[in-house]
């Protein structure tokens, strides 16, 4: 008995410290750093590009609000804000075809905070 805990100790030390790692967690993570700075060119129309405006147009595919350039979607922020953050299963959370990443959300998030820049 003694002699397998004097063999597994070592062994059980050495697989635990091959097994560590050097990568930090920003390298290994799937987490997008946002920008010291958001603003709408950059970062916030590509997000409503990709996930609204297929309703959100002159020729969406419903009379939704359009939300197809810088001021109409700065007027409609606090109203995008909640539908995009609510629970999944309420009617109205937004984008109806399926959630945002948090990154996305952070990003609005973001944009809203450093004051809706437009570039």
């Amino acid at each position: 008995m003694r002699n397998a805990i004097k063999i597994l100790v070592p062994v059980t030390g050495f697989l635990m410290l091959m097994s560590c790692d050097t990568k930090t967690f920003e390298e290994i993570s799937d987490v997008k750093p946002i920008p010291e700075t958001v603003n709408y060119n950059n970062s916030v129309k590509t997000i409503i590009n990709n996930n609204c405006v297929i309703c959100h147009s002159s020729v969406g595919t419903a009379s939704f609000l359009p939300l197809t350039d810088y001021a109409a979607v700065k007027n409609s922020v606090d109203n995008i804000l909640d539908r995009i953050q609510r629970a999944n299963g309420d009617p109205l959370k937004m984008p109806q075809g399926g959630t945002l990443s948090q990154d996305n959300i952070n990003i609005i998030n973001k944009w809203k905070a450093d004051g809706l820049l437009e570039n």
